[in-house]
C-alpha cells in the first residue's frame, strides 16, 4: 500500500504550475460522447477519475488517446452499446452525465447509480427529474437507471437546488433536444461556464452560463472541436493554503483569480498576503500566527465545499477560535477524527465545526477519508513536528496530478512510497 511520508516545518517556497480541472475535464469528457467525431481536449489532468471515465468511454466503443503534446482524442463515432459498466460508474459521481448522452445518441441508455467520496447524501433526483422533463421514461431496477426517449424535447426547468452535476448534465441533454429548454437557479460554477463554452464550440447554442438562468435552444447534432480545459480553481486554492500555512511565499502560475475569490478573500483574513496577477497569484503569509476567520459553504460564488477541508487545516494552527459551516454536505466532517490525531482540536456539532487553535501540530498516522479530506491532511502534515504517515491515497489521486513533485519541488520534505514491512519513518527527498 502506497503512503506520503511528510517531515514538517519547511517552509514552501517557489513556483508551482496548476493542471487542468478535474471537475471541468470530467464534464467535458462525458459530452463528448454527444458528438460523432475526434474531440481534442488540452491540459486534461492525468488523475484517476479521468482514467476511470476513459474506461467507461472505451466500453461504449469510444477510442481515446492521449497524445505526445499531452492533449487528449476522443473519438465516439463508433459507439456501440449504451450500457455503462456498473462497477466503474459505481467510482466517481460524474460519470453519471453520460446518461442524458447516450440517450440522445441512442434514445435508450442503461447507467448505474453513481458513487464517488461518501461526504453525505447526494441523490440524483435533480438529475432524474429534469431528464423526465425533457421527455425521457426512467426506471430503477436493482440500483440501474434504464431509460428511453424518442427524442429529448425542450422543457422549462426548476432546480430545487442549484446543483453543479445536474446543471451540467442537463446542459448535455438539451443540447440536441427539439426546441428551447430553460434551466433555472441554476449552478454558476467556472466549470458550468466551460462547458457550455465548449458544447457551443461544438455548435450548441447555450446562453446564460453562470447566470441563474440558462436557455437552451436544441441543434439537430454537434460537430467535434478542439478546446482547452480551465485550471483547477481547487488545486489552486489547495497550493495557497499550503503556503499559507508553512509561513511560506509561492506563485501558483495558471490560477485564475476570478475562480478562487472566495478563497483568496479569506486567506486574506487569516493575515496572509495575496497578489493577483493576469498568469497567476502570489500567497505569502505576513503574520507570526494564522488569523481566525469563520466560513460557511454557499454554492458558487459563494466558499466552495470542496475548499473548506483544507481551510479546516490552516485554521487549526490559527491564534483563536475558528467555525466552519457546512450547508451543501451533511457528512463532511469525517476528515476532523484525522486531524485531531495530528492534535487539532475540534468539535463538531451538526454542520458545524468549532476549530480552536493550538500552537502547534505533532505527526501522527493518519489516513485519507475522501479527496479533499486527503487534501487537508497532507497540508497540515507540512507543519507538523515529525514524520507523519498518510495512507489511503486512492483518495488524493482521484483529484491531485503530481501532487508530492510538485510539493517536494516547492521545498517540502515528502516522498510516496510503498510500505511492504509496516516501518516507514524516515523522509526521503
Amino acid at each position: 500500500m502506497d503512503k506520503i511520508i511528510i517531515c514538517g516545518g519547511r517552509p514552501l517556497h517557489g513556483e508551482v504550475e496548476i493542471g487542468g480541472s478535474k471537475n471541468d475535464a470530467v464534464a467535458i469528457m462525458a459530452a463528448t460522447l454527444l458528438i460523432p467525431g475526434k474531440t481534442v481536449l488540452h491540459r486534461v489532468p492525468r488523475i484517476s477519475d479521468v482514467d476511470t471515465l476513459l474506461e467507461i468511454l472505451r466500453h461504449l466503443g469510444a477510442t481515446t488517446r492521449f497524445r505526445e503534446d499531452g492533449a487528449l482524442e476522443i473519438d465516439a463515432s463508433q459507439l456501440n452499446t449504451c450500457e455503462a459498466p456498473q462497477d466503474l460508474v459505481r467510482q466517481m459521481r460524474a460519470s453519471f452525465n453520460i446518461l442524458g448522452a447516450l440517450l440522445t445518441r441512442f434514445g435508450r441508455a442503461s447507467v448505474a447509480m453513481p458513487g464517488g467520496c461518501n461526504i453525505g447524501a447526494r441523490p440524483v433526483n435533480f438529475h432524474i427529474k429534469g431528464l423526465e422533463e425533457l421527455g425521457a421514461k426512467l426506471q430503477l431496477h436493482h440500483g440501474v437507471y434504464h431509460g428511453e426517449v424518442r427524442r429529448f424535447r425542450g422543457a422549462n426547468i426548476y432546480l430545487e437546488f442549484p446543483s453543479a452535476g445536474a446543471t451540467q448534465h442537463l446542459m448535455l441533454a438539451a443540447a440536441c433536444a427539439e426546441g428551447r429548454t430553460i434551466i433555472e437557479n441554476c449552478a454558476a460554477e467556472p466549470e458550468i461556464v466551460n462547458l457550455a463554452a465548449f458544447l457551443n464550440a461544438c455548435g450548441a447554442q447555450i446562453h446564460g452560463a453562470g447566470t441563474p438562468t440558462i436557455e437552451i435552444d436544441g441543434v439537430p447534432e454537434l460537430h467535434p472541436t478542439e478546446f482547452h480545459i480551465i485550471p483547477d480553481r481547487l488545486q489552486a486554492g489547495t497550493y495557497a493554503v499550503a503556503a499559507a500555512i508553512t509561513g511560506g511565499d509561492v506563485f501558483i502560475r495558471n490560477a485564475r483569480p476570478e475562480d478562487c475569490r472566495p478563497v483568496l478573500a479569506k486567506l486574506r483574513e487569516t493575515g496572509t498576503e495575496v497578489q493577483e496577477y493576469p498568469d497567476g497569484v502570489r500567497v505569502r503569509r505576513v503574520t507570526e500566527r494564522i488569523l481566525p476567520t469563520d466560513i460557511k459553504t454557499m454554492p458558487h460564488p459563494g466558499f466552495p465545499t470542496d475548499m473548506q477541508q483544507v481551510f479546516a487545516s490552516l485554521l487549526t494552527i490559527a491564534d483563536g477560535v475558528s467555525l466552519i459551516t457546512e450547508t451543501v454536505y451533511e457528512s463532511r466532517f469525517r476528515y476532523t477524527t484525522e486531524l485531531e490525531r495530528l492534535g487539532a482540536h475540534i468539535v463538531v456539532e451538526g454542520r458545524t465545526a468549532k476549530i480552536t487553535g493550538v500552537p502547534a501540530l505533532t505527526a501522527a498516522p493518519v489516513t485519507c477519508t475522501d479527496l479533499r479530506g486527503g487534501a487537508a491532511l497532507v497540508v497540515a502534515a507540512l507543519v507538523a513536528d515529525g514524520a507523519t504517515e498518510i495512507d489511503g491515497l486512492h483518495h488524493i489521486d482521484r483529484g491531485y496530478e503530481d501532487l508530492v513533485p510538485r510539493l517536494r519541488q516547492l521545498g517540502a520534505a515528502i516522498t510516496r512510497t510503498q510500505d511492504a514491512n509496516g516501518g516507514l519513518r524516515v523522509c526521503s527527498v
